[in-house]
């Protein structure tokens, strides 16, 4: 039985940017010590400039994870969704793929680079899943401050690594029950996944596939 994700569209798409990504490179991060890398993104008052310097690569979710989330978003029967760092528009591909394939529903994603923001408007139109997105340009802290659902079925962490846990607090008011949170690159948030992690929080939560922390809320 074929679905959005896997028809010969979309599949053929993601196929096509996915190599794209893996061919990405860029000489401004190749010039920063893998140190000072390690620093800046860990940072929570330089993550703009330092995101800026990653505006030419794509820092994907790997295809495993692209399948997880249509997976989760498909099998929570969610509606509305929240995404936290655009990029170029491949996992809010497969997120989108899901709300269509469930009957309809609303994804709202957070990008701060203007580039991106443009290209991954194309990938969803060249998908046909425009209708289901918002982008949202601009700083999360700000865009992601306003204006969501009353109850969000689904939050994907995959934008600055040391912002984690200030977009979650951001949409934690609105996760419905048994809500999915999923955090990719989430070893390099600590603070995040002490506290999701911690007995008490209202969350249960478990490492998935090396870096990616998957929990729900019990709220």
């Amino acid at each position: 039985m074929t679905n959005t994700l896997t028809s010969t569209r979309l599949a053929s798409l993601l196929e096509r940017l996915f190599k794209q990504a893996a061919a990405a490179s860029s000489p401004a991060i190749a010039s920063i010590s893998r140190e000072e890398r390690e620093r800046l993104m860990h940072s929570k008052t330089e993550y703009l400039g330092f995101y800026s310097l990653l505006k030419d690569l794509w820092l994907p979710v790997s295809r495993e994870t692209g399948v997880l989330l249509y997976m989760l978003a498909r099998s929570s029967n969610a509606s509305n969704i929240v995404e936290f760092g655009t990029s170029f528009g491949i996992s809010t591909l497969h997120l989108a793929a899901a709300l269509r394939d469930n009957g309809g529903g609303n994804l709202i994603s957070s990008e701060f680079e203007p580039s991106k923001v443009v290209q991954a408007r194309k990938h969803l139109d060249e998908g046909g899943l425009a209708d289901l997105v918002e982008i949202r340009e601009g700083d999360a802290l700000m865009t992601l401050a306003v204006d969501l659902p009353a109850s969000v079925d689904l939050l994907l962490l995959d934008g600055a690594k040391a912002l984690y846990i200030d977009v979650l607090k951001l949409v934690e008011g609105r996760l419905r029950s048994g809500a999915l949170i999923v955090a990719d690159n989430a070893d390099y948030s600590p603070d995040y996944l002490a506290h999701i992690r911690a007995p008490g929080s209202g969350y249960l939560s478990l490492p998935f596939g090396g870096d990616v922390e998957v929990s729900m809320w019990l709220g």
